[in-house]
């Protein structure tokens, strides 16, 4: 196992790390899918709400995916955040980044015009904005890798355009897909259902690997 996964298990769920901070960030985050609600209520359009589940639930898919690789491997997570946070939930995620996560998904939807075969530079809209906050994610990875909170361990996880393309795709862009798919679903139950298959499939992931195998990820 590398330094950065067993720093990474350092303060693993441990609720004395958090701080004062989350707690606006809570309501925040609250005060938004609130809002989101109030709006879908009267307008019966509940797009917005979708898409913010949908990219956080595609994000607890891969921090699932990474738990497991980590113990499956013995070495360490394809991705690690070891770095100081006020709960790191598990080794490659963090509460910081389930925030964050949690309300990119509804920008997402608030950048895509109302018309859905609406081109931006010539793209999709809907595509070109899901390369947009993508290569803003790998952008931000970048930084945070740079200043140790983000580490990657393996050889070849390195920044060169080979490397970071992975990143691009299976890091991130899979992430507005997914909510761009459940957006283009024709009923409304049909755009639930991503969501919820989503967090179905992490669920059951960590039910499996921290529940029945024990594993500590």
């Amino acid at each position: 196992m590398t330094e950065s996964a067993r720093q990474a298990l350092v303060g693993l769920r441990d609720f004395t790390t958090l701080q004062w901070y989350v707690v606006p960030l809570l309501a925040l985050l609250f005060y938004i899918y609130i809002v989101e609600i109030q709006e879908a209520r009267k307008s019966g359009n509940w797009d917005a709400v979708i898409a913010g589940a949908a990219v956080f639930g595609a994000d607890f898919v891969n921090e699932s995916i990474n738990g497991w690789i980590f113990s499956i491997s013995g070495y360490s997570a394809l991705w690690l955040a070891p770095g100081p946070t006020a709960l790191r939930t598990l080794v490659g995620w963090n509460v910081e980044i389930m925030f964050m996560f949690a309300i990119v998904g509804i920008l997402y939807f608030k950048s895509l015009d109302d018309d859905p075969k609406a081109t931006v530079f010539g793209l999709p809209n809907r595509w070109f904005w899901a390369l947009f906050y993508s290569a803003i994610s790998v952008i931000v990875e970048l930084a945070l890798n740079k200043g140790g909170l983000l580490v990657w361990d393996y050889r070849w996880w390195n920044h060169g355009l080979v490397e970071v393309l992975p990143i691009f795709v299976f890091g991130y862009l899979w992430f507005y897909l997914a909510a761009k798919y459940a957006l283009e679903r024709p009923t409304l139950r049909g755009k639930v259902m991503v969501p919820v298959a989503l967090f179905a499939l992490a669920t059951a992931m960590n039910v499996v690997g921290l529940g029945v195998f024990r594993w500590t990820y």
